[in-house]
């Protein structure tokens, strides 16, 4: 009992930890920064304000670190992740400070992501419908486990187009996926998403509209590192289909965003690596929503699909072998509110119709019809 009382307490302090390092940390780095002449390069993201230094991701690293290594036991798993973190941050931070190649900041990725699966935190078994669970060999699970790391990597990074977007949305992730973890008895990558919310959280204060730092490719390949690799080194060594589903639910909005252009590009012609206000956020924007309100609406969406994934994991409809009534009232109920926003959000966007050909090709010759009667 005392064991797990010093558990839950560590959970709190790393979270209140992180959040407190962060939130006095970031305006001293943002000043620095603001020295370097390491603020925001407009062509990059939308926001054009180029007086806002783009280095906060060293304080969200320094607010991650120092908790982890005064509550996490460093050895084995967690020193992988730990070390890939570094990694991941240094990458982001040069390309902060300097700009990178698309290929050398892929090959950064890889080798960041390629660092937990050294010190044994990789895909080893995976859950397929009806066919059940199957061992995965080390040549396998281990190129899958890199490239789903440097996956989540890019996706947070495509997601920090406004004020406060990526840091919010990554709360809400870390947020769940510690209750989880907490559900599945798997206490350290518990306490280092508890820490990675604290985190986010924290430089919110910061990051929120009108920002007063971004977290530039430092901070954004950093949260997304280390949301991936906890949700490999937690929940995905347990042998169960739900484990797969839940990750992906509540990852779902960098998900969906990041499928979203890189088919646009795809369909244009266009390298997948190169910037471009195409982003669910932005066509927020472009619609007239303001920044806070977009920002609040992706905010909500995620937050619907956390939820989803809580129930999912929380109430399951058939426990122990027998249909629970309770159980599948609230699935049913959290599952058609996913849903609803979901399809809200596909509604005020129109995705739907302008993924349809045959709309869209109407809609273009009525514009060259419009233009030749000018």
């Amino acid at each position: 009992m005392w064991h797990d009382l010093r558990t839950h307490l560590e959970l709190v302090w790393g979270a209140l930890l992180a959040f407190l390092i962060v939130i006095v940390l970031a305006p001293a780095i943002g000043g620095v920064a603001r020295y370097l002449r390491l603020v925001d390069r407009p062509h990059e993201g939308g926001r054009a304000r180029p007086g806002i230094p783009r280095l906060g991701g060293i304080a969200l690293f320094l607010g991650i670190f120092v908790p982890a290594v005064a509550f996490l036991p460093l050895g084995g798993e967690m020193r992988g992740i730990l070390l890939g973190a570094a990694v991941a941050t240094t990458v982001g931070a040069i390309d902060d400070f300097r700009g990178l190649a698309w290929w050398q900041k892929l090959a950064g990725q890889v080798a960041a992501a390629s660092i937990p699966t050294l010190y044994g935190t990789w895909v080893h078994r995976f859950t397929f419908p009806v066919l059940g669970v199957h061992e995965l060999p080390s040549v396998v699970g281990v190129p899958l486990t890199v490239l789903g790391i440097v996956a989540v990597m890019n996706m947070v990074n495509f997601l920090d187009g406004l004020d406060g977007l990526a840091a919010g949305v990554c709360a809400i992730s870390a947020g769940s996926f510690c209750l989880i973890n907490i559900s599945l008895d798997r206490w350290a990558a518990a306490i280092l998403t508890a820490i990675v919310f604290g985190a986010c959280v924290g430089f919110l204060r910061h990051n929120f509209y009108p920002a007063r730092i971004f977290m530039g490719d430092s901070g954004a390949l950093l949260l997304g590192f280390t949301l991936a690799a906890v949700s490999v080194q937690g929940l995905l060594k347990t042998a169960a289909l739900a484990t797969l589903v839940l990750p992906l639910l509540v990852l779902a909005v960098p998900v969906l965003d990041t499928s979203f252009v890189i088919a646009k590009r795809l369909r244009s012609g266009e390298p997948i690596y190169t910037a471009d206000a195409r982003h669910l956020h932005h066509r927020f924007v472009r619609l007239g929503f303001s920044q806070r309100r977009a920002v609040v609406y992706l905010y909500a969406w995620c937050g619907t699909l956390a939820l989803a994934a809580l129930a999912t994991r929380f109430a399951p409809p058939h426990p122990r072998g027998r249909w629970d009534g309770s159980n599948l009232a609230v699935d049913a109920a959290v599952g058609v509110l996913a849903v609803a926003a979901s399809v809200y959000i596909v509604y005020v966007l129109e995705i739907v119709k302008l993924a349809n050909p045959f709309i869209r090709r109407r809609e273009e010759r009525a514009r060259t019809a419009t233009r030749k009667s000018a």
